[in-house]
């Protein structure tokens, strides 16, 4: 055998260890990436890949369910607020009506009259009523008039006590309760014959809280609408057709 056929020999044994050397990793970072020289997933990898998703699949969960509780207990905080908001508020209506109890009960013996009170909380008005009393109308007047001064005194030392304004409401020999069902009956009564007539109709003139029960009464008929027109105390209730 010659020098060169030897040569040659030699050169052929070399190129498959070359191939095999091509066909192994490069670098340790192309094993970790799951994928080695070829092409070719590594599955040790590729679970490890998984797993990490897996976490932060369940940490993104969980953080979703953190802010859910959160919200959740913000909305039991704010409906304990209103609550005890709701609380305050009857529990001030009813220190008002004691108030305007004492009051009035010192006022009927200096006046001379005899009458039960009876304290209530309708909305957001302390109620405070006298009846059963003799000659209890005197403390009325034809339209109410004295009935509304002496309401406005209540409220005065009611607010002197507290130092709050008060919007309480004296009703006296029932005037009040019966006064609401004789407008609620207007009400609805002129309703129907604007209703029917098609023209407006105006009313006479009533404070604030007499306006509104007429208002509440027209607007259970359908068709017709009321308004308020005038200056006080001469304001009025106007129904029209709707």
């Amino acid at each position: 055998m010659t020098a060169e056929t030897a040569t040659q020999t030699g050169t052929e044994s070399e190129v498959p260890a070359e191939a095999a050397a091509e066909t192994q990793p490069e670098t340790a970072t192309e094993a970790a990436e799951g994928t080695d020289a070829t092409g070719v997933e590594n599955p040790v990898a590729g679970a490890d890949a998984d797993a990490d998703d897996s976490v932060e699949d369940a940490s993104d969960d969980q953080e979703d369910d953190a802010e859910d509780d959160a919200e959740d207990e913000d909305d039991d905080a704010d409906a304990e607020d209103e609550d005890a908001d709701d609380e305050d508020d009857e529990d001030r209506l009813v220190e008002e009506g004691e108030i305007a109890g004492d009051y009035l009960e010192q006022l009927l013996d200096v006046l001379d009259f005899d009458g039960d009170i009876d304290l209530d909380v309708d909305g957001d008005r302390a109620i405070v009523s006298i009846d059963g009393g003799d000659d209890l109308t005197k403390l009325v007047g034809r339209k109410g008039e004295i009935l509304d001064a002496l309401q406005e005194l209540t409220r005065l030392a009611v607010q002197q006590a507290t130092g709050e304004r008060s919007r309480l409401m004296l009703d006296i020999a029932r005037w009040r309760a019966d006064r609401r069902d004789r407008l609620a009956r207007l009400g609805r009564e002129v309703a129907e014959r604007v209703l029917s007539s098609g023209e407006r109709e105006a009313l006479d003139p009533m404070t604030p809280f007499e306006r509104k029960i007429v208002h509440d009464a027209v607007a259970g008929v359908d068709g017709v609408v009321s308004e308020s027109e005038g200056v006080e105390p001469k304001r009025r209730v106007v129904v029209l057709p709707g």
